[in-house]
């Protein structure tokens, strides 16, 4: 099997170190991380509490910026865009699921969906927006608040509203935190099926170690560093 590490990686870290906070209270988060992550792969990121995975993740897709290193994603330097430009870019390219779902409140789910589509200024949002909702099995709630919404219900809008630019990356932080064994594993099962059929390349945060072990390589942090990667069985 190709080494798709090592092969057009499609997240590139190199010597990346993050500090958080100021003063006394100012903590090193990340601490020399380099990481290929290649086209197309999926990845799971473990690790204890406070290891640094989601940080991690939140670089990965360019919502915090390393103090030291470079960030590379879908063949570009992160570090050099600025704010505008960074923001442009993950619109096009960086879908993400949080564990706590951020939708809009005050927005349906279809506008929670076509809103970011419009910002990538992609045609036809609302058609789209429509048949991302159809495919995680919404088309009858459409026109439903975030509040008239299950946990789950929302969380399956979130992932609609992720891979609806079809984007080259795809994070996930901890998506099935906040969701029921069952519910949990529906979510999964649609992020996986979004990676395999769009050759989206997946990065999960997770606890759960089967749920890591589904995807091609597991990513181990202790104390903001790589500890270990492995292949699962």
């Amino acid at each position: 099997m190709t080494d798709l590490s090592r092969a057009s990686p499609a997240i590139a870290l190199a010597g990346v170190n993050l500090s958080l906070g100021h003063g006394a209270a100012r903590v090193h988060i990340l601490k020399d991380i380099d990481l290929n992550i290649g086209r197309g792969e999926a990845i799971g990121l473990i690790g204890p509490s406070g290891s640094g995975k989601s940080t991690l993740l939140m670089v990965m897709a360019g919502l915090e910026r390393p103090d030291t290193g470079n960030v590379t994603v879908a063949g570009e330097d992160l570090v050099r865009l600025d704010e505008d430009a960074l923001a442009r870019f993950r619109g096009r390219n960086v879908g993400i699921v949080f564990q706590s779902f951020h939708l809009i409140p005050t927005m349906t789910a279809l506008e929670n969906v076509a809103v970011p589509l419009e910002l990538a200024g992609i045609a036809d949002s609302h058609e789209r927006a429509r048949h991302e909702l159809g495919a995680v099995g919404l088309a009858d709630r459409l026109d439903h608040y975030p509040a008239e919404l299950s946990g789950g219900e929302q969380q399956r809008v979130a992932v609609a509203r992720a891979l609806a630019p079809n984007p080259a990356i795809l994070v996930a932080d901890e998506p099935t935190g906040n969701l029921d064994e069952t519910t949990g594993k529906q979510i999964i099962d649609l992020l996986f099926t979004g990676h395999v059929e769009r050759k989206t390349t997946l990065v999960l945060v997770t606890h759960d170690n089967a749920l890591a072990a589904r995807c091609e390589r597991v990513v181990r942090l202790r104390s903001g560093r790589t500890e270990s990667v492995s292949v699962p069985a």
